[in-house]
Parts: C-alpha cells; structure tokens; sequence
C-alpha cells in the first residue's frame, strides 16, 4: 500500500467527485480510479459507493477516511520532526522548478535576492511542470516557481496552498540569423512550403502555450514540426544550428539576442506571435502543528511584501 493512495482517497472523500480530484491530484482520471481500487483491493473491502453520485463512502470507507488523516497528520509530523534533527537542513531552502526555469529565471533570480533579501542556501531540483508540481503536491519542496498562464492554471486547491508572483515572461519565436542578419526562416510561411518547426513534446506546459499562440494568431501560421523536446534549452540548441524556429521565453535567449545568434522570426507586421506568462512561487500554506522551516517562512514573508503584503489567490 502506498501512502499516495491514502492522500487519493482523502481528496476523493473531500470532494466526492472523482473527476475533481483526479484533476486535484494531477492524474488522469482512469489513472485515479485504479488507484482506489488498488486501495479498496489492499482494505479487501469497498470504499466506495459508485452507485450514488456525488460519490459517497461505504461505512468502511468512512472508517479508513477518518483513519487516515491521522496516519498522514503524523506521517507529515514525523518528516518535519526529523528534518529538524539537521541545522544545516533547516538552513536549506528547497526548490522544485521546470527545467526552462532552472537554467533561465532562477540564477538571476537567486542574484536579485541575495541583494534584497539575503543569502540563501538552495537546493534546486529541475523537473519537468507536472513532476515539479507533484513535488509540492507531494510535500517534497518548500517551493514550487513556475510559469503562469490564465488559460493554462495548476488546480491546486486555493485552502491549501498559495502563491505570489515574481516577475513576468515573454514567450516568443526565435530563429538563426543569415549572414545578412536576417532571419533563415520567417512566419507566416505558406501552406505549401511549412517552416521547419521545433516544437515541445506533447503535454509539456509552454508547448501549450505556443497551441495558443498559434490558435489566436490572425494570421494562418504554417510549420512542420521536425524535432520535439520537452525542454526549451533543447530547442534553443536546435535553433543557434539553424534546424528550425522555437518558440523560447524570452530569458533564454537574452545573451543570443544580443550577440545575434538568434532573431526574432516574426516581422513587425505581424503582430500577436508572442504570450506574456507570469512567473510565480506556490507552497503549501503551514497548518497545525507542522511548521515552516525558519529560512523558507522568512523568504516567503519577503515575497510577499514585494508583491503588496499579501499572497495572491490561485
């Protein structure tokens, strides 16, 4: 039995719905459905009663619920109480961020903040969105920092965690200059000659954003996706060899602008080829007896109050 099937169940009994809380708890539905009945096959029992909608408990279901939020209050007690045996763990701020923030954003950030704030001793772990998100779903970070579109949210449930905002991005299409400085491949292109495309790989979060930008776009745009990766440095790589344009934030390629390695592949008519995302960190707001690290609190205040003094719904 895993203890991740305890935390389904609970969220399933919270919000007796399981469309909601497969969304809830980042998985598929299908995905979340086996998951309880890999618990109810570990009980030996039914859990739940799917005849009735909303979905309801069977009495042994409502036994193992209340059971249950005891079992992870003190699992969630416990790790706290055994990170805290190590000072040095205390000092040490852990961060879950998406592989295009990583090695963009969060160095710089890091900089602005040991002026303004400090210095912090971090641990960063690069992930890609989803994983990065479950990282904090799962209580694994003290800080999640991603990307931010409206069209594009994070379900996590506003009573349990909050966030601010801490800068803002510009997602866009770059390409490699000609000798000229000119762009090798311009948008639009035309339906029977498509650009070379790099483009993210399926479910990534930015290459959702880029199906936006291309929906929205006035004017027909016409690619051929011939490379995929599920990380914007990759595609900037494939791009400075002049395989393709991707569509990159705008931090990643701030040195290549400026030494003309890459331009922007759309012309100054044509305008709306690019999406401003804000840049935001999530945690998990304390409760009960489990407290923040000292240094993680102090930093979220921080936060805070350069966002206004408050955190910001989700």
């Amino acid at each position: 039995m895993e203890t991740k099937w305890l935390e389904d169940f609970v969220s399933l009994a919270e919000t007796r719905s399981f469309s909601r809380s497969a969304t809830l708890r980042h998985v598929t539905q299908p995905a979340f459905s086996r998951r309880i009945q890999a618990l109810e096959a570990w009980a030996g029992t039914d859990l739940v009663d799917r005849s009735s909608y909303p979905t309801r408990l069977t009495p042994a279901g409502e036994t193992l619920y209340a059971q249950s939020l005891e079992v992870l209050q003190a699992l969630q007690s416990t790790r706290a109480m055994l990170r805290g045996h190590s000072s040095a763990g205390q000092d040490v701020i852990e961060f879950a961020v998406p592989h295009s923030l990583a090695f963009t954003f969060f160095p710089a950030w890091v900089s602005s903040l040991r002026e303004k704030f400090g210095p912090i001793k971090s641990r960063l772990i690069a992930l890609n969105v989803h994983d990065a998100v479950m990282r904090l779903v799962e209580g694994n970070c003290d800080l999640l920092i991603a990307f931010h579109h409206a069209s594009q949210p994070f379900q996590l449930d506003p009573d349990r965690y909050e966030m601010v905002t801490l800068g803002q991005e510009v997602l866009g299409p770059y390409v490699k200059p000609d000798a000229a400085g000119a762009p090798i491949f311009q948008l639009p292109g035309r339906a029977g000659q498509p650009l070379p495309y790099l483009g993210y790989a399926p479910g990534a979060y930015l290459g959702r954003i880029v199906d936006l930008i291309l929906k929205q776009s006035a004017t027909a745009i016409h690619l051929d996706r011939v490379y995929e990766t599920d990380m914007a440095e990759g595609l900037k790589a494939m791009a400075l060899e002049g395989h393709g344009i991707a569509f990159l934030p705008q931090s990643a390629v701030k040195k290549e602008l400026r030494a003309r390695k890459l331009v922007s592949a759309a012309p100054p008519e044509l305008s709306g080829l690019d999406m401003l995302m804000d840049v935001r960190a999530y945690r998990e707001k304390p409760a009960g007896k489990v407290a923040s690290k000292s240094t993680a609190q102090a930093l979220w205040e921080f936060l805070v109050s350069r966002q206004g003094g408050r955190s910001g719904s989700l």
